[in-house]
């Protein structure tokens, strides 16, 4: 599996998740978006292992450019750290005040699934993550 079937699954989920009113599938991906930064136990690194026998394209995603690593810190980690904190951010800590804020990362990141562009790991690449 690969990180853009994996953003294209996610984005779908999340969208089902708010459109439905499923709290439970909502709280879930949050938190699988959580315990995928913390422990670096990625789905599409898992199943890539388990299948092809080795961890995927380290330079999937990434369009083609060469990016300098500054930070020892995985894009993908970031990526889920930062989606995690701000799903539960808008989820938990302001719902009535940020409701669009889910829906627009859920179009988001379902889009960059569909496209395999992702602006927001684009940024961490840019940032310096390795």
């Amino acid at each position: 599996m690969s990180n853009r079937i994996y953003r294209m699954l996610y984005g779908a989920l999340l969208l089902a998740a708010l459109y439905f009113d499923l709290d439970e599938l909502l709280y879930t991906l949050i938190a699988l978006a959580i315990f995928e930064a913390i422990t670096n136990l990625r789905i599409p690194k898992l199943v890539s292992q388990w299948r092809y026998g080795n961890p995927g394209d380290p330079s999937e995603g990434t369009i083609g450019i060469q990016f300098k690593t500054r930070i020892n810190f995985e894009a993908e980690r970031g990526w889920r750290l930062t989606v995690a904190a701000m799903l539960a951010i808008s989820v938990f800590a302001f719902p009535e005040a940020l409701w669009f804020f889910p829906w627009f990362m859920g179009f988001a990141i379902f889009g960059a699934g569909l496209s395999g562009v992702c602006p927001m790991f684009l940024m961490m690449k840019w940032i310096g993550l390795k």
